[in-house]
């Protein structure tokens, strides 16, 4: 396993390149990054066997699809941080002409991004395609997935839901970000999603609850638990509650910051509450 004190000075300088990403260009989104620091940090510096370099096909290897993809702001510092490309680059999120677009892109061809994401709803059924692709290679690895729970009033995702249960689709791991807020409130005053991981678990799925996302060691403990699941007949999915914005104290508990940039003063507050660990970009 990796060094817990490591990965916990890379959470806290995480969120300081997503405040700083954002406030940049006074656009992004800010809160949702911030809530899925700690799985992400984890996913691909402890959790994920991956290969050196990028290869497109993820042959070999495991592979991640963020469905979500306006939280790219936390999806690109990872990436960045492990070695994808340059930390510099973090400089260029959403210019003209950037491979750090507002949502991830392809035809950039920016490391670690498989596929364009961003229309909510379909990234289930992209992680399920590229699952049976797997097994059809007999590549033994796992599909990784990110999804936040307004995406699932998108109906797409039930029908994959139910494909992947019935194909028996047992090398995807779809985490669910059960925060409870979506652009226009929260999810439960803009259609109430009810109880997700009771309905994973009647359309066939093997399901963990994640308690808090935002500790850093249930975060360990649960992926780790949810690869020990594959291989079993039924794909896995973790219901992760997370807390919007966590890790800013303004920025918590509250849609208004779904996609908002900090100003000058936010921002030096934001970057107060998570002391320079690693260093910036």
């Amino acid at each position: 396993m990796a060094d817990f004190n490591e990965l916990q000075d890379l959470v806290v300088q995480v969120r300081r390149d997503i405040v700083r990403m954002v406030h940049n260009v006074n656009s992004g989104h800010p809160g949702g990054s911030l809530g899925c620091t700690e799985f992400f940090v984890t996913l691909f510096n402890e959790i994920m066997e991956i290969k050196p370099g990028f290869d497109m096909d993820g042959i070999g290897e495991d592979i991640f699809f963020l469905s979500n993809g306006h939280i790219s702001p936390v999806f690109y510092s990872v990436l960045a941080r492990k070695g994808y490309f340059p930390l510099e680059e973090l400089n260029t999120f959403r210019l003209i002409d950037s491979r750090l677009q507002g949502h991830p892109t392809t035809h950039e061809g920016l490391p670690g991004v498989r596929v364009a994401s961003g229309s909510l709803g379909q990234g289930m059924s992209v992680a399920i395609g590229a699952a049976l692709a797997k097994k059809l290679n007999k590549d033994p690895h796992i599909v990784f997935s990110l999804h936040g729970d307004g995406e699932l009033q998108e109906g797409q995702n039930w029908e994959a839901i139910m494909f992947a249960a019935a194909h028996k689709v047992d090398n995807l791991i779809a985490t669910v970000d059960r925060n409870g807020q979506q652009i226009d409130g929260p999810t439960e005053e803009v259609m109430p999603l009810g109880d997700v991981a009771e309905k994973f678990k009647v359309f066939g799925w093997d399901v963990l609850h994640l308690e808090n996302g935002n500790d850093l060691q249930q975060v360990r403990e649960t992926l780790n638990e949810a690869k020990t699941r594959t291989g079993k007949g039924k794909p896995v999915c973790i219901v992760m509650q997370t807390i919007m914005g966590y890790g800013v104290d303004f920025m918590m508990h509250t849609h208004a910051w779904h996609g908002k940039a900090p100003n000058d003063e936010q921002l030096e507050t934001a970057l107060a509450q998570n002391p320079e660990t690693l260093g910036d970009y």
